[in-house]
């Protein structure tokens, strides 16, 4: 195993984002949890009732030996709306925004050349509007939280909303889940 890199990516609720980046092959943990405002050891009511700043992320531990930076933003992008500001889905409010907050200058200068790569492949369409920025502190969810769509495979979220996801990355990019998710 080589080095690992942090990322955080926020693209609507953190149920969905971890259980999206926790099949792919080269991803050694995933955590859901709070980043990207201003508020010390914000708990879930505080963060949903949008008062943070904070949004639902989910830190993703990787091994660029095994799944590139670049791989990982093309699932990013492809498993959620980029374009919509503070909305995925039913799912609204500041919390929920499309937001990558990274640890190395090179993830955010490869991040800002793949959004400029978007932007100008569909310029007749909404622009992305992801924010960028540092993570600074990520406040790890609540355990009821942690590892929900596995714990919670019924649940009409989970079935309604994750699973159509999930379906779509493992169609679209078979070549980077982990063996037991094929």
């Amino acid at each position: 195993m080589g080095k690992i890199e942090v990322i955080a990516f926020g693209g609507g609720c953190f149920w969905c984002t971890e259980a999206t980046f926790s099949i792919l092959k080269g991803v050694i943990a995933v955590s859901p949890g709070y980043a990207g405002g201003t508020k010390s050891n914000p708990i879930y009511e505080e963060v949903v009732s949008g008062t943070t700043g904070h949004a639902e992320v989910t830190r993703v531990e990787y091994d660029p030996q095994q799944i590139s930076f670049r791989d990982l933003l093309t699932v990013y992008f492809a498993s959620h709306d980029p374009t919509t500001p503070n909305r995925q889905g039913s799912d609204v409010g500041t919390q929920y925004r499309s937001i990558i907050l990274y640890t190395t200058e090179s993830q955010k200068n490869e991040a800002e050349r793949f959004i400029k790569e978007i932007n100008a492949s569909h310029s007749e369409g909404n622009p992305v509007v992801t924010e960028l920025k540092p993570l600074d502190t990520f406040y790890v969810a609540e355990e009821s939280h942690r590892d929900y769509y596995r714990k919670n495979p019924t649940q009409p979220y989970c079935e309604l909303v994750i699973n159509p996801k999930l379906q779509k990355v493992k169609e679209e990019f078979a070549k980077l889940l982990k063996d037991n998710e094929k």
